[in-house]
């Protein structure tokens, strides 16, 4: 389980990389009408994290571990891809937990390590530890880790976009 523990460290460097040093008063500023800000982007995949945590905390364990690879790796590169534009569900939308983009960066670090921790402490399980995604049925505990991995480096992608339209 070491790859999904390194994976979910290299997406939260590069997420913490393309949210680092951008001014506060930039940081809340959207690039345009109805696109989210730096802000937003970090409050909304520390909320996601947070949400598909408490999922795997409360995961059934199945006997039989579903594990592929392949769709694992599938999921990895579409959830980070940002060729396909998504409307987050309203649930995990920005609005306004954090004052400053300071204090967002500190609460996605948290999260991050939770779930870190979660993947080193149950390990020999996530294969049979299962919950549901809305969008995409049933998963074992690596996928959604996966998931997790994946959907930071989207936004950290997004963030960079944000970046050079303001700067």
């Amino acid at each position: 389980m070491t790859s999904i523990i390194t994976s979910l460290e290299n997406s939260r460097q590069q997420f913490l990389a393309a949210s680092e040093g951008v001014p506060e008063d930039r940081a809340k500023k959207p690039p345009a009408p109805g696109r989210w800000s730096v802000l937003d982007c970090v409050e909304h995949v520390t909320t996601v994290e947070e949400r598909f945590l408490g999922w795997l905390e409360n995961g059934k364990k199945l006997d039989a571990p579903p594990a592929n690879p392949q769709k694992e790796a599938e999921l990895f590169v579409r959830v980070q891809s940002r060729a396909t534009k998504l409307e987050a569900p309203v649930v995990v939308r920005p609005v306004g937990r954090f004052a400053t983009l300071a204090e967002a960066r500190e609460q996605f670090n948290t999260t991050r390590a939770r779930s870190m921790k979660f993947a080193q402490d149950r390990s020999a399980d996530l294969y049979s530890l299962t919950a549901e995604h809305p969008r995409l049925g049933v998963m074992n505990g690596v996928e959604f880790l996966t998931i997790i991995a994946a959907h930071a480096l989207r936004h950290a992608e997004q963030i960079r976009e944000t970046r050079a339209v303001l700067e």
